[in-house]
């Protein structure tokens, strides 16, 4: 039984890009998988929305009067859009800080034009550019929140990174100690769990904000009302929870690694390419919602770009496409 995303160029499959795939509901429950359901591997930015609990849980967004928009931007791996800077920017000004206090490296946009329009300015990237400013700059919060020294708040034995460690043990139902810890791309802590402990978490964040927990609300409500400062133009995170109007919230993470909250049904899906292509992700996330029903065909429809991604060439013709082939197991199969 093949879990894959194929790639066709003409009558030829050329590659293939293996899935690990599982469907959980808030109970623990497991209704479908593909590949290995408990792969361990790291949870990456997938994990953003966990890491943002804290600053409403510890009052931070109400000292500091943050908006919805930036908890949205906290929670993104934005692309670098004009408002995507200022988001950050605003919250570090809030709280007293400014952009050179940031962890995270500098990197050029992800959205091409504001990229190009870096580059025309003759201006280089800085940090609040990185796609994880908005999560860097939500960690600052939540130290200033506390009172506790800015400096290393993205060491793992810092007392933010601690903070954060302890909420993901609560909605992993996964002590501290059983995570692997890493550093992530930006260089704060990522922790390694199985997949099904990811997807458990998500269908238990879907519950809790399903019936009004303060903390959950406030996190999935900025997701799903700002998905433009998830993701950015064009981009799955922020075309999924547009395209369904709020009854899904997305996050992708790096090295293929995505996640889905649904509340409605109290579910949450945590998939991984195996080789960590991105170009995966979309095809295999939207065929595994569409086999299970879990989204309309006409929100499938408006996401087509995604499921069946064209190949193109340097040209601009289109050569080939991505497609998935993803056979999901049930407990009753």
């Amino acid at each position: 039984m093949e879990h894959v995303v194929e790639v066709v160029r003409g009558a030829v499959v050329e590659s293939r890009h293996r899935i690990h795939a599982v469907v959980v509901d808030a109970e623990g429950r497991r209704r479908a998988w593909a590949g290995d359901p408990e792969l361990l591997t790291y949870f990456r930015s997938a994990a953003k929305p966990f890491q943002a609990l804290p600053l409403v849980a510890d009052g931070a967004i109400d000292r500091f009067g943050l908006t919805l928009e930036e908890l949205a931007v906290c929670c993104g791996s934005h692309s670098g859009q004009p408002a995507h800077v200022e988001a950050a920017a605003a919250i570090l000004r809030k709280v007293g800080m400014e952009g050179a206090a940031l962890a995270c490296g500098p990197h050029p946009p992800f959205h091409e034009d504001s990229r190009r329009e870096l580059a025309e300015a003759g201006l280089e990237p800085v940090r609040l550019h990185n796609n994880c400013s908005g999560k860097h700059a939500g960690m600052i919060a939540l130290a200033r929140a506390h009172g506790w020294d800015v400096e290393g708040y993205e060491q793992p034995e810092h007392p933010v990174q601690q903070r954060i460690l302890a909420e993901l043990s609560r909605w992993l139902e996964m002590p501290p100690e059983a995570m692997a810890l890493g550093t992530d791309g930006c260089g704060a802590v990522t922790v390694g769990v199985p997949l099904h402990q990811m997807a458990y978490a998500y269908a238990r964040l879907a519950a809790a904000a399903r019936v009004g927990e303060r903390e959950p609300t406030y996190v999935v409500g900025a997701m799903t009302s700002y998905p433009e400062m998830v993701a950015g133009d064009g981009r799955l995170c922020t075309e999924l929870m547009r395209h369904t109007g709020g009854r899904v919230f997305a996050k992708v993470g790096a090295e293929g690694m995505y996640c889905v909250g649904i509340p409605g049904a109290e579910i949450g899906i945590a998939l991984k390419v195996e080789d960590g292509a991105t170009r995966a992700v979309g095809p295999a996330v939207l065929g595994i919602l569409g086999e299970l029903d879990l989204i309309s065909d006409d929100d499938l429809g408006s996401l087509n770009d995604h499921a069946y991604p064209d190949l193109v060439n340097t040209r601009g013709e289109v050569v080939g496409q991505l497609r998935p082939r993803l056979e999901l197991r049930t407990p009753d199969a």
